[in-house]
C-alpha cells in the first residue's frame, strides 16, 4: 500500500482537474483519477489507497465491505451532505467518513433566487417569451416584503439566507432544535407546528435524518396556508415526493421551486437527454408551469468547486499523517 495514494472517484476535469492537479502538485501524494462512480470494476482502483474521494454516489455496506478489505480507512466526500454513505457500515467496518463543508453564500444566494422565481411565476415567463408570447395573464406576481418567510434550519446556510432575506423588508420566522444569537437579530424563533401555519413561503435548510425524513407530508402539508410556496435547496426526501405533486394539484401548495429531489442519485449530473427517467415523480414535477426543478446545482459555484477539492484532499492528508483530520463527521 502507499500511504500517500489517493483514489478519486467520479472525477471532473471540466471544473476540479485544476485543483486536484495544484494539490498533487504542492503536497507529496499520488492521485489516481476515475470518472466513473466507486462501483463495480472501478473499485479496484482503490486497491493501495489509504484514502478514497468521492461525490454524491451511494457507498452501500457491500461497497465499504469492498473498500475495507482493499485496505481503505478514510472516505472523502467533497460535499456537505453525507447521506449517500452507510454511516453504520463505515463504523463496522473501522472506515472513517470526512465531508467538505464549503461557504454557505453561493446555496443562501441560489435560495433567494429560487424565492424570486416562485414569486415572480418566472418559469412561465421564460416559457412565454421563448414562444414570443408576450402576453400577462396568469404572470401576476407577488412581493417578497409583504410576505412572511419561514426558514427550517439555522445552521450556516440558513442564517445566511436569513441574513440576506433581512434587506427585502419580510416578515422572517425561524425553527430549529438549536438557537443562534446571530439569527435573532433578523429573525424571530417559533415552534415547528406555528410556522408550519403562518408562514406564506418555507425554505428547508436541514441536513436530512431519520426524523426529519418526509417532514413534509400530507399531514403537515394540511395545517398549512392555502397557496403555501415551498423551496428545497437541501435535501429531496424532506419532502415526499407525492405529497408534493398532490398539494400541487389540489392549489394547496402555490408554487414550489426545488434544486433537489426524492430519489435523484444516478440522475443529476448525467446527460439523460435520450433516455426515459427512472423517477417518474420528477418528470411530473417538471411538467407544472407553478413549479420550477434545477438538478442540485445551489452550490455550484467557482469557491464552492475549490474548496470541495482543496478541503476534501486536505483531510485525506491529514488522515494519512495523523490518524485525523478536522473534516471527520461525528456520529
Amino acid at each position: 500500500m502507499n500511504k500517500n495514494q489517493i483514489t478519486v472517484y467520479t472525477y471532473r476535469k471540466f471544473d476540479e482537474d485544476r485543483y486536484f492537479s495544484q494539490f498533487e502538485k504542492e503536497h507529496d501524494v499520488k492521485i489516481i483519477t476515475c470518472y466513473g462512480n466507486p462501483e463495480g470494476d472501478n473499485l479496484a482502483l482503490a486497491r493501495g489507497s489509504t484514502c478514497i474521494n468521492i461525490i454524491t454516489t451511494k457507498i452501500t455496506k457491500d461497497i465499504m465491505q469492498t473498500l475495507s478489505g482493499m485496505g481503505v480507512k478514510y472516505i472523502a466526500t467533497r460535499t456537505i451532505g453525507y447521506d449517500h454513505i452507510d454511516m453504520k457500515a463505515a463504523a463496522e467496518y473501522g472506515i472513517v467518513v470526512a465531508n467538505a463543508p464549503y461557504g454557505p453564500e453561493g446555496v443562501a444566494d441560489y435560495t433567494v433566487m429560487l424565492m424570486l422565481m416562485a414569486l415572480r411565476n418566472m418559469k412561465r415567463i421564460m416559457q412565454r417569451t421563448e414562444l414570443q408570447d408576450y402576453s400577462l395573464n396568469g404572470l401576476l406576481g407577488r412581493e417578497l416584503h409583504d410576505l412572511t418567510v419561514g426558514v427550517i434550519g439555522t445552521g450556516r446556510i440558513g442564517t445566511q439566507v436569513i441574513k440576506n432575506l433581512s434587506g427585502f423588508g419580510c416578515k422572517i420566522m425561524a425553527y430549529d432544535l438549536h438557537r443562534k444569537d446571530e439569527v435573532v437579530k433578523y429573525a424571530g424563533y417559533t415552534d415547528q407546528e406555528t410556522l408550519l401555519r403562518h408562514a406564506d413561503l418555507i425554505t428547508f435548510h436541514t441536513p436530512l435524518t431519520e426524523t426529519n425524513f418526509h417532514f413534509i407530508n400530507k399531514e403537515t402539508l394540511s395545517i398549512m396556508k392555502d397557496g403555501v410556496i415551498l423551496i428545497n435547496t437541501a435535501r429531496g426526501p424532506l419532502i415526499e415526493s407525492e405529497s408534493l405533486i398532490s398539494g400541487i394539484e389540489a392549489g394547496k401548495i402555490g408554487a414550489a421551486a426545488i434544486d433537489v429531489v426524492e430519489n435523484e442519485f444516478g440522475l443529476y449530473y448525467n446527460d439523460l437527454k435520450s433516455v426515459v427517467l427512472n423517477n417518474r415523480e420528477l418528470a411530473v414535477l417538471r411538467g407544472f408551469p407553478n413549479v420550477t426543478v434545477s438538478h442540485h446545482m445551489a452550490f455550484y459555484t467557482q469557491n464552492a468547486i475549490r474548496t470541495m477539492v482543496m478541503d476534501s484532499m486536505e483531510g485525506c492528508l491529514q488522515f494519512m499523517q495523523t490518524g485525523n483530520s478536522r473534516w471527520v463527521v461525528k456520529n
